[in-house]
């Protein structure tokens, strides 16, 4: 059997893919591995086979680099958004990354561990393969190495755990921003009491509802943005529950009929946005209103519900709720294009430069103090240019936002990929410690080191920054850098900030665990 995984490489790659996902699906108390269970099995069989390894180098930076990069996509625009609330939580992870050198030096010294054993150990706990570059150039040895790949796994380990143990509890967060998750939108007729202007009306003018429907004189038809609302009128609000109730207290009355049933002039319909000059538009920008005298209320992107604010902007394969004049359907139609197939196809353009720019900028040297230097090598980089291009949305016919499922599907099997070709490429480094005399207490060292830094970065989120704990969890996974992490806790719950804190801390906390390295090999 090794004879023939020896002579397939990609027979070998697959059927650690296929074993890591059965091992990831069986339940350890409540803790599940993932797709990090390719990781494990990844590793039992190259220190049984250390040749089976042998090119997967290749396999696991392209892995990195699908996964970093669509999570820079899809996270980028709320990342530079939110860029000054987020100071706060760079802070946590500096002061968590310090702490964890701390206890290396610490722990490394009173357990008698070699300081470049001590220092491997460090970049692998804390899961920062371009802080391992840079600890291999420093001490000039192989020893950083055999630590990393000692440490990683535990560090995996510990990251799950916390984080699949954290991530579904209900901390008040207060400070923290609502999830979109799970919300969903209402609607309700209102029964107007009183002449008003649509401009008049709060939660219409500060985009916190919308209004679609509108019977008058017992006849029904689309709303016109900004017109007066009679006593009598009948209107169709929808927005969040609270300011649909809001609204209706202010014009008037619930109605006993919902207005929306009523298809017999003006439709309903979802249409999917396929035409690409759309893509990275704004709802306003459509201007349905005006051109078709439609109305759009919701937009369903992948599980989230929103409300179709006039600044929302489009991406591919969203799906928006359009209520508009049966003789006009058509044209709408035809102008979003409502194709499924071509929302979900893949534009190779924008994906291939985009990954050029990543790795490009990866390969930038940038000097350190004491005649150093460090790249952001292949996660960092694309992560970077990822999140710029994410928050850029489209450059002239360049879109770089990706549909939905395929970012979702370049994300899993880029996950993979990493995972199975760092357990095929470190396991027999991971062996030769294990059946050293130091391998307990090494072991200790990574454990302590991991989950110290991560329990403190959790504890600043929750009683520090008062974040949620879905944005706490995803802190951690980004303060790891560990795309197994990330999918541990997307696995428990479904919750955007989650990735949002990823995207925020994956390549700071990368660049920081880089500085420290010199620091703790010359103490």
């Amino acid at each position: 059997m090794i004879e023939v995984l020896e002579g397939s490489p990609l027979l070998t790659l697959f059927l650690v893919v296929a074993t890591g996902a059965v091992l990831g699906a069986i339940p350890f108390g409540r803790v599940r591995f993932g797709a990090a269970g390719a990781l494990f099995t990844g590793l039992a069989l190259s220190a049984v086979a250390p040749h089976l390894g042998a090119g997967m180098e290749i396999v696991q930076s392209l892995g990195l680099a699908l996964f970093v990069y669509t999570v820079g996509i899809s996270a980028g625009a709320a990342f530079f958004a939110t860029l000054n609330r987020q100071l706060p939580l760079l802070a946590a992870a500096t002061a968590s990354t310090v702490l964890a050198a701390i206890a290396t030096i610490v722990l490394g010294h009173v357990l008698g561990i070699a300081r470049d054993l001590s220092l491997g150990l460090f970049t692998g706990a804390l899961t920062a393969a371009p802080a391992l570059d840079a600890a291999g150039r420093v001490t000039g040895s192989s020893a950083p190495s055999v630590g990393y790949a000692f440490g990683y796994p535990l560090g995996v380990i510990v990251g799950i755990v916390l984080v699949s143990t954290v991530v579904s509890r209900s901390w008040p967060g207060r400070k923290d921003t609502p999830a979109l998750a799970g919300t969903g939108l209402a609607s309700t007729t209102v029964h107007v009491l009183r002449t008003v202007n649509l401009r008049e009306v709060p939660q219409w003018s500060e985009q916190q509802v919308r209004f679609s429907y509108l019977r008058r004189d017992g006849k029904v038809r689309v709303i016109v943005p900004g017109e007066d609302l009679l006593a009598g009128d009948e209107v169709v609000a929808v927005g969040m529950p609270e300011a649909v109730e809001a609204v209706t207290q202010e014009l008037g009355e619930h109605s006993d009929q919902h207005i929306a049933h009523d298809r017999s002039l003006v439709e309903f319909t979802r249409l999917t946005v396929s035409n690409p000059d759309l893509a990275s538009r704004s709802i306003a920008e459509l201007n349905l209103s005006v051109r078709f005298g439609a109305v759009v209320t919701r937009v369903r992107r992948g599980d989230l519900e929103l409300l179709a604010r006039d600044d929302l902007v489009l991406e591919p394969g969203d799906r928006l709720a359009v209520v508009v004049d049966r003789s006009r359907l058509d044209a709408v139609h035809a102008l979003l294009g409502d194709s499924d197939r071509k929302a979900s196809e893949l534009d190779v353009l924008s994906l291939g430069l985009g990954l050029v720019l990543g790795f490009a900028l990866g390969l930038v040297t940038v000097p350190m103090p004491g005649g150093g230097s460090f790249s952001l090598g292949p996660a960092a980089g694309p992560l970077l240019v990822g999140m710029v291009l994410g928050a850029l949305r489209r450059t002239g016919p360049v879109v770089w936002a990706l549909p939905g499922s395929a970012n979702t599907t370049l994300r899993q099997l880029g996950l993979l990929l990493f995972l199975a070709g760092l357990g095929l490429t470190a396991g027999p480094d991971v062996a030769s410690v294990l059946a050293s005399p130091t391998a307990w207490r090494a072991a200790l060292l990574s454990v302590v080191v991991a989950a110290l830094s991560c329990i403190a970065m959790l504890l600043a989120a929750r009683w520090v920054l008062d974040l949620s704990a879905p944005r706490a969890a995803g802190a951690v996974a980004g303060f790891l850098g560990q795309p197994a992490v990330l999918e541990a806790a997307n696995a428990k719950r479904a919750d955007e900030r989650i990735e949002t804190a990823y995207a925020t801390l994956f390549a700071f906390s990368i660049v920081v665990k880089i500085l420290l390295v010199p620091v703790i090999w010359n103490l």
